[in-house]
């Protein structure tokens, strides 16, 4: 059971440290209003692939419509 719980904390651990260096992204909000109705996807997964992609609008698009 320990295992189970120590591969929990660890990914938890993870998710949180790369949330954290994400939200270190600066993204311009004309991004992501053109993400959001271009694509027609809500605020918060806009501008997720834009941190993801640094910034890029060009990647987080080509990402959104593969």
């Amino acid at each position: 059971m320990s295992l189970i719980g120590d591969k929990h904390s660890k990914e938890t651990a993870e998710k949180a440290a790369r949330q954290k260096e994400l939200a270190k992204v600066t993204i311009k909000k004309d991004d992501v209003e053109l993400i959001m109705q271009e694509m027609e996807i809500p605020r918060n997964i806009a501008e997720l692939k834009l941190r993801e992609h640094h910034g890029n609008v060009v990647e987080a698009l080509i990402e959104l419509t593969n």
